[in-house]
């Protein structure tokens, strides 16, 4: 990239944009929360009130760790962009570790169900994002979430 004089380089070292971050991991817990009866309900009805509590366990982990993603790319964004990568690849090993530790803190307790919790917390991170994908936009004139076309 080049100044409009043409004669010294200019790079960007942060971003002052929009937190755009935020925004999509606020649509993200939003998703969670419309779809976390639906998950409750299987959990209750394949492993009863245990399975409930573990799948409710599971979605209050991955709604956190998306809501602390998007707070570390925003937070990190606004320093520097170099910083914002290393907390990218850093930030998703440590949230990758607390969500471990989390489960093996709780895993021999007696309300605990490891299958649905497991599968809460897998379904849930892939569908969210996967569902989140549709709502992304990948224009720089719109950054985050596609504008909507509601009221057209």
């Amino acid at each position: 990239m080049t100044s409009p004089a043409g004669s010294t380089p200019v790079f960007a070292t942060r971003f002052d944009g929009p937190a755009v971050e935020q925004e999509v991991a606020r649509d993200i817990v939003r998703r969670g929360l419309l779809v976390a009866p639906v998950l409750l309900l299987v959990s209750v009805i394949g492993w009863g009130i245990h399975g409930a509590e573990s799948s409710a366990f599971a979605i209050a982990l991955v709604l956190f760790n998306f809501a602390v993603a998007a707070a570390l790319l925003a937070w990190t964004a606004r320093i520097s962009l170099s910083l914002m990568m290393g907390a990218a690849l850093f930030g998703y090993l440590l949230r990758l570790a607390v969500i471990t530790v989390a489960v093996l803190a709780v895993h021999n307790m007696a309300w605990v169900e490891l299958w649905p919790m497991c599968l809460t917390l897998i379904v849930t991170h892939l569908g969210l994002l996967l569902w989140e994908t549709r709502h992304i936009s990948a224009s720089l004139a719109f950054p985050g979430l596609k504008p909507s076309t509601k009221g057209r």
